[in-house]
């Protein structure tokens, strides 16, 4: 069951990784100005998560009503996760402003870049947090990831995008890196509060701290928007937006499903697998959204980012092998220990 969560949690994962970028970047090109409200929507979709929650509470009763046991809990967190997952939640909101802010400065093939780099603060962390075990081709990984960014960095202001001041780009650019900066730290400290917690963390405790993460990365985007007037602009944007009111707030309503969807399968990743391998698969799915935003939007694909482009691959492949490698030795050992007869010690006369 629990293989069958990892492949469906990777499989809704990349569905966000993929395409919540594009859909926020739509949003800025076709006449979207507002940046609290797209942060505010990266968080929002969290209700949705109330189907699979109601769904869970209901098999719980019956299979109560079975056993004829009369303690059945609403809500299976207990106040240390609870509590833990706010503050989370939190930290989610102020990186959702970040990432939306440079989403808006930059273009998707240069944000996308930028953000796989957020693999090699989720190692770092990873390694201090929940002492994450490292080998080569892990390391090759980040090295690759790290050295992509870099090539970007040396060369970013050759793709700012028409009318945008130095000053504007650059702050995108260093907003974008703090948002991967924060990324990777928040994957590692959600696999700490899994493991800290003295009580059994089931897959509908991940929906509810899901839930609780969500919604409180929400309160910090409501907060913004009341501070900067977005409430009142929606309306006025909706009937300037470039293809018409309809169109704006479908693309607000799928910002709103697609980062639910990569936040979903980004915790359902760290609490089958580890923060690590969620942070690969968000890096290694980045490709696809440059690849997408270049189609779309003729976004320009120049020389350097092509090279970035390869490095990640390069990256992603030599991880990816590394952990076919490694499983393939995990099982030839088992299968060894297994032939191996054990010989019972002599017993003395």
């Amino acid at each position: 069951m629990k293989r069958i969560l990892l492949i469906i949690s990777c499989a809704v994962l990349a569905i966000g990784v993929s395409g919540g970028p594009l859909m926020m970047r739509l949003y800025f090109l076709d006449g979207g100005h507002r940046v609290w409200l797209p942060s505010f929507l990266e968080a929002c979709g969290f209700p949705i998560i109330l189907i699979p929650l109601s769904i869970a509470y209901i098999r719980r009763r019956r299979s109560a009503a079975a056993t004829q046991s009369t303690k059945i809990k609403l809500m299976l967190m207990e106040p240390p996760l609870f509590f833990a997952f706010v503050v989370i939640g939190l930290i989610t909101g102020l990186n959702n402003f970040f990432f939306a802010f440079g989403v808006s400065r930059l273009p998707v093939t240069t944000s996308s870049l930028i953000l796989a780099t957020q693999l090699a603060f989720n190692a770092l962390f990873s390694f201090l947090l929940v002492r994450q075990k490292f080998r080569a081709y892990s390391v090759n990984t980040i090295v690759l990831l790290t050295i992509a960014a870099g090539v970007l960095a040396m060369h970013s202001t050759g793709d700012r995008p028409a009318g945008e001041s130095n000053k504007q780009y650059a702050m995108g650019f260093a907003l974008t890196v703090l948002a991967a900066v924060l990324e990777g730290f928040i994957l590692p400290v959600v696999e700490l509060a899994y493991k800290k917690v003295k009580q059994t963390i089931c897959y509908s405790t991940v929906l509810e701290a899901q839930f609780i993460m969500c919604m409180f990365a929400s309160f910090i985007g409501i907060t913004g928007m009341i501070v900067t007037n977005d409430f009142k602009s929606i309306s006025k944007e909706a009937r300037q937006f470039d293809h018409g009111e309809v169109v704006y707030y479908t693309v607000l309503a799928g910002t709103a499903l697609l980062y639910q969807c990569f936040f979903v399968g980004a915790i359902g990743v760290v609490f089958c697998a580890s923060s690590l391998l969620s942070g690969v698969i968000v890096a290694a799915f980045l490709p696809v959204t440059e690849v997408l935003a270049v189609i779309f939007f003729k976004e320009k694909f120049n020389a350097e980012k092509g090279v970035a482009l390869i490095l990640s691959l390069w990256g992603f492949v030599s991880y990816f092998y590394g952990e076919i490698k490694q499983a393939k030795k995990m099982k030839k050992n088992v299968t060894l220990e297994a032939e191996i007869p054990q010989v019972l010690p002599i017993p003395n006369p």
